[in-house]
């Protein structure tokens, strides 16, 4: 089973939309995912109600609950589990990392966005967990503010995902509707950004598929 964690000190970082794509690439692909939605704010959860029992499914979680669902998940037979955690919350986020195989600290290319993933830095060193930012809702190309980002993450330790999700209006539309880029515009350059980021993650934790090179350089 792969464990995900989705961490980020500062609001509207775009957690929950890294969160349920990730999930729904996940299932496509063939898995059986989950989201644990830890953030009270329960925007994940919203988003599976309007869903109306499609997967992928979400379930909540209070944070000293995180590994409980884990194991409760995997006994029932899930195999993809991504974990949405609330900003400002060093306790979520650490029980949330502890649990994870990988973290993914989403963060717009912008001072203050970059600015707070100082502090995810820190506890992801203390708990010695491989971690990755990845740009988020940045113009599709702008590769000298990106690159720009990339290098400041690096000095808090940190390395910059070689994927990156762009501002796209149809992230909006599809979240609004309780669906995903995938089902919206399924060949659009937000799908191929999703699924691209998705194959890459699998790679970091050892689930590479023979279609991953493919994917990537299309």
């Amino acid at each position: 089973m792969t464990i995900i964690a989705i961490v980020s000190q500062k609001g509207g970082a775009g957690k929950t939309t890294l969160a349920v794509h990730l999930a729904a690439a996940a299932e496509r692909r063939g898995e059986v995912a989950l989201i644990i939605d830890a953030d009270p704010q329960a925007t994940a959860s919203q988003w599976a109600a309007w869903r109306e029992d499609q997967p992928p499914e979400v379930i909540d979680s209070a944070p000293p609950r995180i590994a409980a669902k884990i194991r409760q998940a995997e006994e029932a037979g899930a195999t993809f589990i991504v974990i949405d955690t609330p900003p400002h919350a060093d306790a979520a986020a650490s029980k949330a990392m502890e649990a994870a195989d990988l973290v993914l600290i989403p963060c717009r290319p912008s001072a203050f966005d970059l600015a707070a993933v100082k502090t995810t830095a820190k506890l992801v060193k203390l708990l010695a967990k491989r971690a990755w930012v990845v740009f988020m809702a940045g113009a599709p190309q702008a590769e000298r503010l990106h690159a720009d980002a990339g290098k400041l993450v690096e000095t808090y330790g940190i390395a910059a995902c070689p994927h990156r999700i762009a501002d796209r209006a149809v992230f909006r539309h599809a979240s609004a509707l309780g669906r995903t880029v995938f089902e919206i515009e399924p060949d659009g350059k937000a799908a191929r950004e999703a699924e691209r980021l998705y194959m890459w993650a699998c790679e970091q934790v050892g689930l590479t598929t023979c279609d991953y090179v493919e994917e990537v350089t299309r």
